[in-house]
């Protein structure tokens, strides 16, 4: 790629579309702005369903004692935590160290410990090779900037026989829920932000993110042509949300 090809590329930040390299230090605003407040966001993005849907996510993805599972993009922690409690060895990472400080703060007041805590950037990870026996991310894909890099490097990153799993928004096909949900969102959800955070802005963005996200049939493809093998895809609400997972085989 020439230098004149990298500079035209773009990524979308919510309905914008923004040169590629400035995508990082937006969304990492964002969420350093709204960190203290994450989890309320999530209460206000979801009618408060975002704890039934990560218990379901967890279930799915069946964690066993000493299993080592990195958790991407997993900043507050919640994810994680549901996760220890069946005695697996969590690392949770996330490129949002403001997010991470929450999390670690979360853990210290539950008495949670064994957790490694990891500043990571889900396209360029750290870690060495085939080390983890699997890899989750709840509600963070669709803020990398190169999805494909990021899926790729899951692949990279899990042990023969491991699993990848990832929780996000989609679009519902339930007739008339996805226009009430919409109106929901895309009306009220910012209001909220600025009501519980005093931030309208970030919580935009998030609500935008999501219908910029790829359908869940694009999605499929895109895990498997990093290289994940028995793919499989579980909307709930229609589709609302929906549970992605493929194997490295």
């Amino acid at each position: 790629m020439t230098a004149s090809e990298t500079a035209q590329e773009t990524a979308s930040f919510g309905y914008e579309d923004i040169p590629a390299e400035e995508k990082e230090g937006r969304v990492g605003a964002i969420f350093s702005n709204v960190a203290r407040k994450y989890d309320v966001m999530n209460d206000a993005m979801s009618v408060g369903m975002h704890r039934l849907w990560k218990d379901k996510f967890v279930r799915r993805v069946r964690p066993q004692p000493g299993e080592a599972i990195l958790d991407m993009a997993g900043g507050t922690g919640d994810i994680a935590f549901r996760m220890a409690k069946h005695g697996a060895n969590i690392t949770v990472s996330d490129i949002n160290q403001d997010m991470l400080d929450v999390g670690i703060e979360r853990a210290a007041k539950r008495g949670l410990e064994g957790l490694e805590w990891s500043r990571q950037n889900a396209e360029e990870l750290t870690f060495p090779t085939r080390v983890f026996d699997a890899y989750t991310i709840a509600f963070g894909i669709r803020n990398v900037t190169h999805i494909d890099r990021a899926l790729a490097e899951a692949h990279r990153v899990l042990k023969f026989g491991g699993r990848f799993f990832c929780l996000e928004f989609s679009t519902t096909e339930w007739p008339g829920f996805s226009e009430i949900y919409d109106a929901y969102s895309h009306k009220l959800v910012p209001k909220l932000g600025q009501m519980i955070a005093g931030d309208e802005d970030s919580y935009r963005y998030l609500i935008e993110s999501i219908r910029r996200f790829p359908p869940m049939p694009e999605f499929e493809k895109m895990i498997r042509a990093a290289g994940f093998k028995r793919t499989k895809v579980e909307p709930i609400l229609g589709g609302l949300v929906a549970i992605h997972s493929g194997w490295k085989v």
